[in-house]
């Protein structure tokens, strides 16, 4: 009743965080989560999801990520630096900026993002 329905798509939650890094914060150390999470701030270590399907990452135009990220459905806006495994989705918004490689299912990347590193598809 009070939890979230496991078929919910995080698309469906968009906007709406579990939990909120905000920009004044600095982490240091990996973080495992699920649900939906938002990055403003600075994390030095991985990201990781507990769910295989339905979490959901969001790094703002603010957010910074030193580490490696393993999450289903990726949305960045920020920098990473670090390599991204989107076990599902991600998209990659124009002012993004990732070094290194891009693991990916599906992509959707605007124009003006920069990805240094490759870009690899994984089969299913």
């Amino acid at each position: 009743m009070w939890g979230r329905n496991k078929n919910q798509s995080p698309k469906a939650k968009a906007g709406a965080a579990d939990t909120l890094i905000s920009k004044e914060a600095t982490i240091r150390g990996n973080v495992n989560f699920t649900g939906v999470l938002h990055i403003d701030g600075h994390v030095k270590g991985d990201i990781t999801s507990d769910e295989f399907e339905n979490s959901l990452l969001t790094i703002g135009q603010n957010g910074f990520i030193e580490g490696e990220i393993n999450v289903p459905h990726i949305m960045i806006f920020g920098r990473v630096k670090g390599d991204v495994h989107a076990l599902e989705h991600v998209e990659i918004m124009s002012d993004a900026r990732i070094e290194g490689n891009v693991y990916y299912k599906l992509i959707e990347m605007a124009m003006g993002a920069e990805i240094n590193g490759q870009m690899l598809r994984r089969d299913e």
